[in-house]
């Protein structure tokens, strides 16, 4: 997959992908990896300002959130490239609210998604995986619950042919030099470096792959 200076890129997930942009401004980008990658894929432009980049990003958000405001967040904006990050939130309202997302409900509605969005838009899609730096001795539990979850991403990514950005492969990788809390201080959310590390790995998956088959 190669980014051209006409396409529209469109970013939607949770408070990762948010990362406090301002909603009131439609070109905000917050400060994590989407505004690392619209930055770097401007300055790569031979000529012009780059490829358009749109932040739907909005914290707290799980997938059924996203649902309910694809067509207006998503669909309406008619992006030639289409990245989800979500699942995160799946899991973590499951420790701290007692709410409850089965990974196969959730797996169904990321696929619903993604095929409904490669059907209307004819886009290419990409997914970033969720990811967890444990902060603490009650996070490590939590993987009972994401490791399956990430699974059923990486399912639904390759039931419609969508590139895979492997978050949690990237950040575990990188915790192996660093202190984890240099990556994400709350095993949650990334730090400035951790957001570059995310978006470098969306650079170098999304600009050298070629999309896969969809059904």
């Amino acid at each position: 997959m190669h980014i051209k200076n006409d396409d529209t890129l469109l970013f939607i997930g949770d408070s990762i992908t948010d990362a406090g942009r301002d909603r009131t401004d439609s070109a905000s980008l917050g400060t994590g990896y989407v505004r690392e990658i619209a930055r770097t894929l401007r300055d790569r432009a031979d000529r012009g300002p780059g490829p358009r980049v749109i932040n739907k990003g909005i914290n707290g958000n799980r997938v059924y959130d996203l649902e309910t405001r694809w067509t207006t967040d998503v669909i309406d904006h008619r992006p030639t490239v289409v990245t989800v990050k979500i699942g995160i939130n799946d899991t973590w309202r499951r420790y701290d609210r007692g709410l409850l997302s089965p990974v196969d409900v959730f797996e169904a509605c990321l696929d619903r998604l993604l095929a409904d969005t490669a059907r209307e838009l004819s886009a290419r899609l990409v997914v970033i995986t969720p990811f967890l730096l444990p902060a603490g001795p009650d996070q490590e539990s939590w993987f009972d619950d994401l490791s399956p979850r990430t699974d059923a991403v990486l399912r639904a990514a390759r039931n419609n042919g969508a590139q895979v950005v492997r978050a949690d492969l990237v950040v575990t990788r990188a915790a192996r030099d660093r202190e984890p809390a240099e990556l994400a201080p709350d095993g949650v959310h990334p730090s400035r470096l951790g957001h570059r590390l995310i978006a470098d790995a969306w650079l170098a998956a999304v600009g050298s792959a070629a999309p896969g088959p969809r059904r």
